[in-house]
């Protein structure tokens, strides 16, 4: 009986805008350590079950309005739906011989697991999409190169879901190891429909000092963060255009840091980041507790995505183990992450 898996890593924001929706730079790292996985076999109808972890049963109404409450509207099943909803448009417009694929190659079930933590900025919606469209491509034996899947995954959570996301983490996960992105005016183009910006992969580097903690508190939706963001930045309030000229500028001079190994400007960079989000965003006081606590350990920090996780570089060893218990103390799971190519 045929069965694909096809997996999706979480994502680290490296330097750059908060999201890059704003015509801006910036660069990200792949996360090796967590994954989501979607599996796909055959079946006689298209069937999709809940990942892993993820409850559907309630003990009462009250508990299901709680959970409404405290976590939204979120689940796994709604993203793998968008995901082949829009692989089945995309397909649509390829030569005859993928429609042939698509109408003649056997019905499946879907299953998925994630090791992503929830809701702490490390881009676990987006790993489940992405996924889910590698999932199908092995499926009907179709190919789509790196930055149309990363558009296509973008996509299925924007225009089908609502979720006011951008290319970045799309990006990285479709490339994986570390990309710098040029998403201004001039660079951005549209093929099919799908936008397209300018991507730079850095190889070959020295990623040995980054951290990464994330809070085992959880955090809040990618949504909350960003919706407010983009209102402001398309009314035109001063503070948020210039500030994202600012984050264009500090993943500029950021990937010139990183090709240059030059360790103390962007322990510089980092920290000029993250105090940049903060004059223009209301944060959450527990995440703002990160990144003190590990600044207050010698390290530099920057929010990964939307909040509740950070990454930021340290000295040596000696400095991480330090950091690691200072971060353990308010309730974070602190690593240095594998970075690479996975796919």
């Amino acid at each position: 009986m045929k069965r694909v898996s096809a997996r999706a890593y979480a994502r680290a924001g490296l330097l750059g805008n908060p999201s890059d929706g704003y015509n801006g730079k910036t660069i990200s790292m792949i996360v090796g350590d967590y994954f989501a996985e979607v599996t796909f076999a055959e079946a006689s109808v298209i069937s999709i079950e809940p990942a892993e972890g993820e409850d559907t049963t309630f003990l009462s109404l009250s508990a299901l309005r709680d959970r409404i409450g405290s976590q939204g509207y979120y689940g796994s099943e709604r993203l793998v739906k968008a995901a082949l909803r829009r692989f089945t448009d995309f397909v649509a417009n390829y030569p005859d011989d993928a429609l042939k694929k698509l109408n003649h190659t056997p019905n499946f079930s879907v299953s998925i697991r994630s090791s992503i933590p929830r809701q702490v900025g490390l881009a676990g919606s987006s790993a489940i999409v992405m996924a889910t469209l590698r999932a199908a491509m092995q499926w009907f034996d179709i190919r789509i190169e790196p930055s149309i899947l990363a558009a296509l995954t973008l996509s299925a959570e924007r225009d089908e879901l609502g979720i006011p996301a951008g290319l970045q983490d799309r990006v990285i996960q479709a490339f994986e190891g570390i990309v710098f992105m040029d998403f201004s005016k001039e660079k951005m183009k549209s093929l099919d429909g799908l936008e397209l910006g300018d991507y730079r992969l850095l190889e070959n580097m020295d990623t040995s000092r980054f951290y990464i903690s994330y809070s085992t508190h959880g955090g809040e939706p990618t949504e909350v963060t960003h919706s407010r963001l983009r209102e402001r930045f398309q009314a035109g309030e001063q503070s948020v255009v210039d500030a994202m000229q600012q984050f264009a500028a500090l993943a500029e001079e950021g990937r010139n840091a990183l090709v240059n190994a030059n360790w103390n400007r962007l322990h510089d960079l980092i920290n000029a980041n993250f105090d940049l989000r903060r004059s223009i965003c209301h944060l959450h006081p527990h995440h703002i507790e990160m990144i003190e606590t590990a600044r207050g350990a010698g390290a530099s920090a920057k929010f990964c995505g939307s909040g509740g996780a950070i990454i930021g570089t340290v000295d040596d060893e000696q400095a991480f183990q330090e950091l690691q218990q200072s971060l353990a103390q308010i309730g974070c799971y602190t690593f240095q992450p594998q970075v690479g190519h996975f796919q």
